[in-house]
């Protein structure tokens, strides 16, 4: 009965046919959107192709056979049924937006209250050592001019060399820390200019060429003329310096060192390779972690206290830049691109 009362609410008409197909009669009573003559043309169509049921347009059609052995066509209006899918569907995704906002919001409150110790803990870290920093410095001065005091009066011997190195070295990695420091505050002043990258590049391999020449190195270089960078220039000379430093010290005696400069339409890139004894078996990203060092090559004897290549990352990335490296057959390759 509640079928019947649903459909008898509907929309709908009836096409009757003889048995030889033609109409005998047209009901179009029970809706106000179709006129006889589309009703029995819509029927035939339907009736001529064969299908006993299915959707035409926004009807539903059912084609039966009377007891008389004609044929029998109705045709529901489904607009109202596409009206209730639509309906429903708009529902199901305002109720799913609504949990997603729910559930946004709950994730973002557990997460900060989750992640408020750790990010504490970072920056008490951070702050340990700005401060530690600091205070150290004034023992290492102190150090330093007691240990040129000691020399004035009874001359350089190997112990005081080795005050004077030993102060340099910490005094360095110090300098190296807070920098690393001041950076991570986002404290580390970035002041851009556009200067001669070709020139500064040029300058830096002079001040390390007589280094590599101590060490039988064979040094090469491909700079390319008057490519000019906006960045901090300072901050891109300590960068190149690193990158130099880092290339003299871990390259083996007789060993190569090659630094390429390189401008493409959207890049400038800078490649710095030098050779190894022995490629490290690490991932190279590993290389600019704090403190790691890539092989067993890598130990004080070289001055090197692994932390070079992580101020190198940051000050490339303070200046909108990337760096990366990359291990080949007998060395290692660095690229920083700008």
């Amino acid at each position: 009965k509640n079928e019947y009362d649903t459909f008898m609410s509907s929309n709908f008409f009836v096409v009757r046919f003889d048995s030889d197909g033609n109409v005998l009669k047209t009901d179009v009573s029970r809706t106000s959107t179709v006129s006889e003559d589309e009703a029995q043309e819509l029927a035939k169509e339907i009736v001529d192709s064969g299908k006993t049921d299915g959707k035409t347009g926004k009807y539903r059609f059912k084609i039966t056979d009377s007891s008389d052995g004609g044929i029998v066509a109705v045709f529901l209006d489904a607009s109202n049924e596409i009206v209730s899918y639509l309906r429903v569907l708009a529902l199901s995704a305002s109720v799913g937006l609504v949990c997603w906002g729910l559930m946004l919001v709950f994730v973002i409150l557990l997460s900060k209250k989750a992640i408020r110790p750790i990010a504490e803990n970072i920056e008490k870290q951070k702050q340990f050592i700005t401060n530690a920093g600091h205070e150290i410095k004034t023992p290492i001065a102190i150090i330093r001019a007691n240990t040129d005091a000691m020399e004035l009066y009874n001359g350089e011997n190997k112990w005081s060399k080795n005050i004077k190195d030993q102060t340099e070295r910490l005094g360095g990695l110090m300098n190296d820390l807070l920098f690393l420091a001041r950076m991570d505050e986002n404290a580390g002043k970035v002041v851009t200019a556009e200067f001669c990258i070709s020139e500064l590049l040029e300058k830096e391999i002079e001040n390390f060429r007589q280094s590599a020449e101590n060490k039988d190195i064979d040094f090469s270089d491909d700079i390319a003329p008057e490519v000019m960078l906006t960045a901090d220039r300072a901050q891109i000379e300590q960068l190149i310096s690193i990158m130099l430093d880092n290339a003299v010290k871990y390259t083996d005696n007789g060993g190569e060192i090659s630094v390429k400069l390189e401008k493409t339409e959207r890049h400038k890139k800078i490649y710095f390779f030098n050779t190894c004894s022995e490629v490290p078996d690490s991932d190279p990203e590993k290389l600019f972690d704090r403190f790691y060092r890539g092989d067993k090559a890598r130990t004080q004897k070289n001055g090197g206290y692994g932390i070079g290549l992580s101020v190198a990352r940051s000050i490339a990335e303070a200046n909108k830049g990337t760096i990366s490296a990359k291990y080949t057959d007998n060395g290692i390759r660095f690229e920083i691109k700008f």
